[in-house]
């Protein structure tokens, strides 16, 4: 495609009408000064201080940009270790002992943006690019049904060919696609930020979360790292969400790529972000929250040279702050990290993994990494079996579970059940069942052998014995062949 061509794409995807209405005083919420006034602050908090933020995060009350800061600032091991611990009674009071799992579904590489530290970059001459076709989709789709996927992420280049016709295409081919007993019952999509209008028209093909990263949330490194193409636009990128919200889409995800930028600086713009949402959407912020470290990819050496790389130590400390700071929401941990990471992180609060991925474009169907053709280098390549497993082992449940979308608990419905740390009463026994199908139609005998106590385990724990009893017949009836039961 020609740059003329692509400019005027450019000029004619971005509204500005549809950011300025969302500015304080024409100002964006992100304000640098007050982040780095508030972390000078908040040095060297007390105990005293840091034990009264934890007990109020543990009230499920999210935290103020001053209180984030303190948490930021700590430098005792033990309240760390107390961080710790908190992390994970607030995810298992809010959402219990399951982690939802989902594949990434990467449909297109082709992008017009510039991005040092991206794979996908235009300039990149060492990616192979390729954009699925509708038959090429659906075989990917299948590929993934057979081991047992329900939930999907697709992700989308930023490019004139992956526009909202052809997501909302995709979206239709996703849900339609069969295998057996599978299918794909919620389809998230990671795009370019959309106008209100289009972002409707993903509304009513039935999008699930709507996720835009803002990447990094510093003004000058954010314009240094995308200096040409849609990317480079930051007020567009940063009121995507906003928009989406307007537009009925009212489960959105924000993330910040560390390292990029100075990674408590990204936690707070995490916060005002967050904080900016619920401000304007009646109590209503992100449905999730992800926090990806910057891995290698092909032919792209800012990757490993960044001055502002995350060790892994610090990465585990990054991610028990979000969860603390904004107790109620979901938090994504992905296949970036390595299985040693991931098993250990995740005991800090995660509620969502991504499991089985393959990142190359057709990558399922050729059962193949393909470096070329894949964003960047991914750490954890256990297949979904092996993932489960190794969840279980650690007293998890897998859950493939979408039955709050499809009635309707969403938004703010779900914000305010999950607020009150009430939406594992309707989510684990719909994890029970989903569970329960991935065990008879997919999974390995060695994982069936670890993980079939579980069931009985859960059963035990529920609020109830109406919905105990509930639970029990309907997993008898999947025991007969019944699929997609919940409550």
């Amino acid at each position: 495609m020609e740059t003329v061509s692509v400019n005027e794409w450019i000029r004619n995807v971005i509204k500005p009408e549809q950011v300025e209405k969302y500015l304080n005083k024409g100002q964006d919420f992100l304000d640098e000064n007050l982040i780095k006034q508030t972390l000078l602050a908040n040095q060297q908090p007390d105990k005293e201080r840091i034990r009264e933020i934890i007990a109020k995060s543990k009230e499920l009350v999210r935290l103020d940009p001053d209180e984030t800061a303190a948490l930021l600032n700590c430098q005792d091991e033990e309240l760390w270790q107390e961080m710790y611990g908190a992390g994970l009674q607030i995810k298992q009071n809010v959402y219990g002992r399951r982690i939802v799992t989902f594949a990434p579904l990467y449909i297109s590489n082709y992008c017009v943006n510039s991005c040092v530290y991206c794979g996908f970059r235009t300039e990149n001459k060492a990616s192979r690019r390729k954009q699925l076709t509708m038959p090429e989709l659906e075989e990917e789709i299948r590929a993934l049904v057979a081991k047992g996927h329900k939930r999907l992420i697709m992700v989308y280049g930023e490019h004139p060919s992956s526009d909202v016709h052809y997501i909302a295409e995709t979206l239709k081919v996703a849900y339609s696609t069969k295998e057996g007993h599978g299918e794909i019952r919620r389809a998230n999509v990671n795009a370019a930020p959309l106008a209100v209008e289009d972002l409707e028209i993903l509304r009513d093909v039935g999008i699930g979360t709507f996720q835009v990263f803002q990447e990094t949330y510093h003004h000058q490194t954010y314009q240094k790292l995308h200096p040409r193409g849609l990317k480079a636009n930051y007020l567009w990128r940063l009121y995507a969400l906003h928009r989406a919200m307007e537009a009925g889409v009212d489960d959105v995800g924000i993330g910040a790529l560390f390292g990029l930028y100075d990674w408590k600086f990204e936690v707070m713009g995490l916060l005002l972000h967050t904080i900016d949402l619920e401000e304007k959407f009646g109590g209503v912020g992100p449905h999730t929250i992800s926090f990806p470290r910057m891995e290698p990819a092909i032919n792209t050496p800012f990757a490993e040279k960044s001055p502002y790389i995350v060790n892994d130590d610090t990465f585990k400390k990054l991610v028990t702050v979000i969860r603390l700071s904004v107790p109620y929401t979901g938090m994504i941990l992905t296949a970036r990290e390595s299985a040693r990471v991931r098993n250990d992180v995740i005991n800090v609060g995660c509620t969502q993994i991504d499991a089985g991925s393959n990142i190359g474009i057709g990558g399922y169907q050729e059962d193949s990494l393909a470096y070329d053709k894949q964003q960047f280098i991914l750490g954890d390549n256990r297949s979904l079996d092996e993932a489960i497993r190794d969840m279980a082992k650690m007293g998890y449940i897998t859950s493939f579970c979408t039955a709050d979308y499809r009635c309707g608990r969403t938004g703010g419905c779900f914000m305010g059940i999950a607020k009150k740390g009430k939406i594992h009463n309707l989510c684990m026994p719909n994890a029970i069942l989903t569970f329960k199908e991935y065990l008879l139609d997919y999974a390995s005998d060695e994982t069936r052998a670890a993980a079939d106590y579980l069931i009985n385990q859960e059963l035990a724990a529920l609020p109830s014995d109406q919905v105990r009893e509930t639970v029990i017949k309907m997993l008898d009836r999947i025991n007969q062949g019944e699929r997609d039961l919940f409550l």
